[in-house]
C-alpha cells in the first residue's frame, strides 16, 4: 500500500494548521528576520533588567557578619566603617576595600556605574576616552557611556512601544469608522484628517516645551496626535474593501449590530497592514524620540537619552566615541527592526505564500 501523506497548504505548511500558524512558520524561514526578533528581544530584556546590568550599587554587599542589599536600601556610610551619615558611595576606593577586605565581600554589578553616576576617581578629564574602568568612555559631565547607552536604549524602546500601541490604537478606531460607515462619516473624516495632517508638528512641539515642563508624557500625547493618520487610511481601505464581502451582508441579514460586525467579522480580517507596519512604526518613533532629543524638545533633562549623546558627539568632535557608540546602537536598533518588518511583511503577504 502507498503511504498517506497529510495535504501542503502553500508556503509548505500542513493544511490543518491555522493561517497565523503558516504565517509564523512563513516568518521563521526568513532567517534574518527571525534571528532579528531573537537578538531585538535578548537586548530589549538586557535594557529592562538594566539595573542588574549596570548600577553604582552592589547586589550584595556580605559585611562583618551582616547581609546589606544596598539596591533595595540607602545605607549610610557609617555602616561600613566611613565617618558620615550622607549615602555611601560604593565606588569610593575607601569604601571599596573596607567591603571587599578582611572576609567580606560584594557582588557588583556587571558595569558598576548608573546612567547618572560621576566616575569623580577617572584619571583623564571628561569626556574621557574608553579605559578598563569605562569601557566606552565617558561623555561630557563624566557619566559612564555604557551605562547611558544601556539606559538610554530602554527609554527608547519603551516610549517607542508606548507610542506605536496608541497610534495604532487611534488609527484602527479611526479607520474603522471610516470605512464601515462610508458616505458622509467618511467624507467628515477625511475633510478633517486633511486639515489636522497640515498643522505644523514641530512647532506645536517647540511651543508646549516652552509652556510646559517637558516630560515623557507630554511627549507621548504631542505625538500620539499626529501619528494614527498613516494607519488609518490602510484600516479604512481594509474595511471598505471587506464590507462589501458576503460573510459581512450575510451578519447583517441575521440582524447582528454594526458593533459586532466590527468587532468580531472585519476587524480580525483587516489587521494585515497593522501588524505589517508594526516594527516599521516602531523604528519612527524611536527616531522622532531621537531627533526631538537632539534639538533638546524631548525628554526631561537627566534623563537617559540617545539624542542627547548624539548632540554631545556634535559639540565634542574629538570625543569620537560618544558619537561613534550611539550611532552603531542607533543603526543595529533600526536594521533589526527594518529586517522583522520586511519578515513580517512576507509572512503576511498572500501573494507570497504560493512560493
Amino acid at each position: 500500500m502507498g503511504s498517506i501523506t497529510s495535504p501542503v497548504a502553500a508556503g509548505g505548511a500542513p493544511a490543518s494548521l491555522s493561517p497565523s500558524r503558516r504565517a509564523w512558520l512563513r516568518f521563521k524561514r526568513n532567517r534574518l528576520g527571525y534571528w532579528s526578533l531573537l537578538v531585538f528581544c535578548a537586548l530589549v530584556l538586557v535594557s529592562l533588567c538594566a539595573e542588574l546590568v549596570s548600577n553604582d550599587r552592589p547586589l550584595i554587599v556580605r559585611y562583618e557578619g551582616q547581609t546589606y542589599f544596598p539596591m533595595l536600601k540607602d545605607y549610610p556610610e557609617k555602616t561600613f566603617g566611613g565617618d558620615f551619615e550622607t549615602p555611601t558611595d560604593y565606588l569610593d576606593p575607601f569604601i571599596r576595600e573596607r567591603i571587599t577586605g578582611g572576609g567580606n565581600w560584594a557582588l557588583y554589578t556587571l558595569n558598576p556605574y548608573g546612567p547618572n553616576t560621576l566616575n569623580y576617581f577617572a584619571k583623564a578629564p571628561n569626556p574621557s576616552a574608553p579605559t578598563r574602568d569605562n569601557w566606552l568612555g565617558t561623555d561630557d559631565r563624566g557619566r559612564d557611556l555604557l551605562a547611558q547607552l544601556i539606559y538610554g536604549f530602554r527609554v527608547s524602546v519603551l516610549f517607542a512601544l508606548a507610542l506605536t500601541v496608541t497610534g495604532v490604537a487611534l488609527g484602527v478606531l479611526t479607520g474603522a469608522i471610516q470605512g464601515f460607515f462610508g458616505g458622509k462619516t467618511d467624507l467628515a473624516f477625511q475633510r478633517f484628517i486633511e486639515i489636522w495632517g497640515s498643522m505644523p508638528e514641530l512647532y506645536l512641539l517647540i511651543i508646549f516645551s516652552a509652556v510646559f515642563a517637558p516630560s515623557i508624557s507630554l511627549l507621548l500625547i504631542l505625538l500620539s496626535l499626529f501619528g494614527w493618520m498613516g494607519l488609518s487610511d490602510y484600516v479604512r481601505a481594509e474595511f471598505l474593501r471587506n464590507r462589501q464581502l458576503d460573510y459581512v451582508k450575510a451578519a447583517r441579514a441575521l440582524g447582528v449590530g454594526n458593533a459586532q460586525i466590527i468587532w468580531r467579522h472585519i476587524l480580525p480580517n483587516s489587521l494585515t497592514p497593522v501588524v505589517t507596519f508594526l516594527p516599521f512604526r516602531m523604528s519612527a518613533a524611536i527616531l522622532a524620540l531621537t531627533s526631538l532629543d537632539f534639538l533638546g524638545l524631548g525628554v526631561p533633562p537627566g534623563t537617559p537619552s540617545l539624542g542627547e549623546l548624539l548632540s554631545q558627539g556634535k559639540n565634542s568632535i574629538d570625543a569620537w566615541w560618544i558619537s561613534l557608540s550611539t550611532f552603531g546602537v542607533l543603526v543595529v536598533t533600526l536594521l533589526l527592526l527594518t529586517f522583522m518588518g520586511d519578515a513580517l511583511r512576507d509572512a503576511l503577504d498572500p501573494r507570497k505564500a504560493d512560493k
